[in-house]
């Protein structure tokens, strides 16, 4: 299943934005799987039924496919190959990490084995030194999977924290991240996921000067942006267009969608949401 066409969609007279066929590189939607609520075959098989043009990655989050049977992961997996929509193990390397030995490899070669085809490199909650996270990416390579290293500013990223505990955690420099994620993307990485937390999360004003660095220091679409706060991605396509990478709640996924196509939105979003180019629709 692709991009649902004029011809397929209901209510095909009445225009909207056009978006490229999959696999895309840009307007690229990754919804959050199993973690807040539990998704099992039959929800996720009426998600994809309806919305499965619009999704390119399911990510399981906070290592919630280590507590499911092999045989659901599996079968969650291939159900979202059957839909065009890849799989991404979310940030959960660092704990695999923390175990040593051979814990990465394994884990590598279960993902394999269990139908994954995205691994993130996630370092929220560890130090380690950039060439040991570039190896990573290199590994996950090696392993016949996709390497998507995770980058940020704010250091113990990823967990809920509250903003007086990050705050005393502190921030790099966002140009040491950019700097970072320039070696990962030289390495191989498909993709880079910019962190929220320090940017639009946990925040008490949002970095919007560290977003427009980031853009333009990376192109658009070498990033994808965390923004699973309707707030956070109305930003994010009002100020950089339909065509911006973002990773959203699964249940935010039709709500962004109705955005991006520019046939609804917020008083702020509401007929401004446009797009034009000869090339829409045919990317590949």
């Amino acid at each position: 299943m692709t991009l649902v066409s004029a011809e397929e969609r209901a209510f095909a007279f009445l225009p909207m934005n056009e978006r490229p066929r999959k696999p895309r590189s840009r307007g690229v939607t990754e919804i959050r799987g199993p973690y807040y609520t539990p998704v099992g075959r039959h929800y996720l098989d009426d998600l994809l039924e309806t919305m499965g043009a619009y999704v390119d990655t399911l990510k399981y989050a906070g290592g919630s496919f280590s507590l499911m049977p092999r045989e659901a992961v599996s079968a969650l997996n291939e159900l979202c190959h059957e839909h065009d929509v890849e799989v991404s193990t979310g940030g959960f390397l660092e704990y695999v990490l923390a175990q040593r030995g051979d814990a990465v490899a394994r884990y590598l070669e279960e993902c394999r084995e269990l139908g994954f085809d995205i691994v993130e490199i996630s370092s929220g909650f560890i130090t380690l030194p950039t060439d040991d996270l570039v190896a990573l990416t290199k590994a996950v390579r090696a392993a016949g999977l996709k390497a998507k290293p995770e980058v940020g500013i704010q250091f113990g990223a990823g967990g809920a924290s509250t903003i007086e505990a990050l705050e005393a955690e502190g921030m790099r420099d966002v140009g040491q991240a950019i700097e970072l994620a320039k070696h990962h993307l030289d390495a191989g990485a498909q993709l880079i996921m910019i962190e929220s937390e320090g940017i639009t999360e946990q925040v008490r004003e949002w970095r919007t000067d560290v977003v427009g660095r980031i853009v333009s220091e990376l192109g658009i679409e070498q990033v994808m942006f965390e923004a699973a706060d309707p707030a956070v991605f109305t930003w994010y396509v009002r100020n950089y267009g339909i065509d911006v990478n973002l990773f959203v709640d699964h249940s935010q996924i039709v709500q962004l969608e109705c955005l991006r196509a520019g046939i609804w939105g917020t008083d702020d979003t509401w007929g401004r949401i446009l797009s034009y180019g000869a090339s829409r629709g045919k990317e590949t």
